[in-house]
């Protein structure tokens, strides 16, 4: 099948998908007005997002190809091309920018139209807002299903169905798939220069269920102290109500077990072991009795440990024999994934205090904590500057992090719920910063 097929195949539902689920108006007067005018914004928004997209696509898909980083067949291609992409190409942006906002309409409620002073959260839990937040006890809250409206509300069986993957989508935190995925990718793509099975199932692995398992456990068994979490409720972490933490659990142990068992089949004595280590970081950082969460300079390794064992990992399950230029680079992410814990903690200190938890900024205070963040993400910059070119390039992506975090330097604990603020840049920044880490990979490959 040549490939401008394939993608019709593939496009032709996607469109009549977004389609369907695009907002419209009713049959009344003012109503059907108002929801013509957003109907109208959902696909100017489309419309802007695709032409931004296509403009990326045929410049970024171009300097793939000549870097030679992948080639197609003259005979499965149309032969038309935006500079050396090929139009099959577009496909994908087309597709995403038509799927996501479908998706993103079927997985995210309305917000209340009445003037009730509590929001009610992706798992219909109430969200509290951005400021230090009292003990709630589970019993104070309105008995809600999983789709957000009063139980005896509840649209139906398909609907509650529904409500939960809803929930179960939020817990794995989509935000952060590109964290763990891409690392795996990466070093799989670095080693075998081509994309093969264990490249897919492995990206797959560490894009969705590895996620599921990673935040579903943990908000699970955190479940009491998130309810003094102003940040819960939102994309930076699902309250999970008691009626889905089995379900939670259920679902991360069947997504897991079939990715494991192949990679388990796949793997030689030392594979097996990285992926063992791998496994039991994910767990013991949430799970009871271990809870290396609580224990403070430990809770910051553990956490960094689930973002590099998926890049360890998949360099050896693909069989690489690392250099003294890779190590550096693994033991920089591996810096940087402590700053990024160890300052995603500093917002929580209030919060963690109260519950009786412990973390490295319990432990150390705010301010302490800040500056161990900015002395680790700094050290990460100073290893690359050790690596072969274009490595050393690498450690000015440290630079914005520590732009993003030095104005904090010298915050009090009872201010450090401000670091909210450069917690949520701080996002935004990975996806920048892993824009960046991807043209110095694509520079290696072609030239190194």
């Amino acid at each position: 099948m040549k490939y401008l097929l394939l993608s019709l195949a593939v496009l032709v539902p996607v469109a009549a998908l977004s389609i369907g689920l695009a907002p419209r108006g009713d049959a009344r007067g003012d109503a059907k007005r108002r929801a013509s005018f957003i109907s109208r914004d959902h696909w100017l928004a489309v419309a802007i997002a695709g032409v931004a997209l296509m403009v990326l696509t045929a410049i970024f898909d171009s300097l793939m190809i000549h870097a030679d980083l992948f080639y197609y067949a003259d005979e499965l291609i149309s032969g038309v091309r935006i500079d050396l992409a090929p139009i099959e190409d577009f496909a994908y942006p087309i597709a995403g920018v038509l799927l996501l906002p479908a998706l993103w309409r079927m997985l995210i409620k309305p917000k209340p139209d009445s003037g009730e002073s509590r929001a009610m959260d992706v798992s219909g839990s109430p969200a509290m807002g951005l400021s230090r937040s009292p003990a709630v006890d589970a019993s104070d809250l309105p008995a809600v299903d999983f789709s957000g409206l009063p139980a005896s509300d509840s649209g139906g069986s398909r609907m509650a169905i529904f409500a939960k993957l809803r929930a179960l989508f939020w817990a794995s935190r989509p935000v952060s798939w590109i964290n763990t995925a891409y690392p795996f990718a990466a070093a799989v793509f670095l080693t075998q220069r081509e994309i093969d099975a264990l490249l897919v199932v492995g990206t797959l692995y560490y894009l969705i269920p590895y996620n599921l398992a990673l935040y579903g456990i943990n908000d699970v068994f955190d479940y009491q102290s998130d309810l003094r979490n102003p940040r819960k409720g939102s994309i930076e972490g699902a309250l999970l109500p008691p009626e889905m933490h089995r379900l939670t659990l259920g679902a991360a142990l069947v997504t897991n077990v079939p990715f494991l068992i192949v990679f388990v089949y796949l793997a030689d004595p030392l594979a097996l072991m990285l992926l063992a280590v791998s496994t039991f970081g994910l767990l013991a950082y949430s799970v009871p009795k271990l809870r290396f969460k609580e224990r403070p300079l430990l809770d910051s390794i553990i956490s960094s440990t689930h973002f590099v064992s998926p890049a360890v990992v998949g360099f050896a399950l693909a069989g690489a024999q690392l250099t003294g230029a890779q190590v550096l680079i693994l033991c920089a992410f591996f810096l940087w994934g402590m700053a990024a814990h160890a300052f995603g903690a500093v917002q929580d200190v209030m919060p963690d205090r109260e519950a009786g938890l412990g973390s490295i900024a319990t432990a150390l205070g705010a301010k302490h904590t800040v500056r161990i963040a900015l002395t680790l993400w700094t050290t990460a910059g100073v290893l690359m500057l050790f690596t072969p070119f274009p490595g050393p390039l690498g450690a000015l992506i440290a630079v914005p992090y520590l732009i993003n975090c030095a104005p904090y330097a010298r915050i009090a604990d009872e201010d450090a719920y401000l670091t909210n603020r450069a917690w949520r840049r701080f996002i935004g920044l990975n996806y920048f910063c892993g824009f960046l880490v991807t043209m110095l990979l694509i520079f290696a490959v072609r030239y190194g």
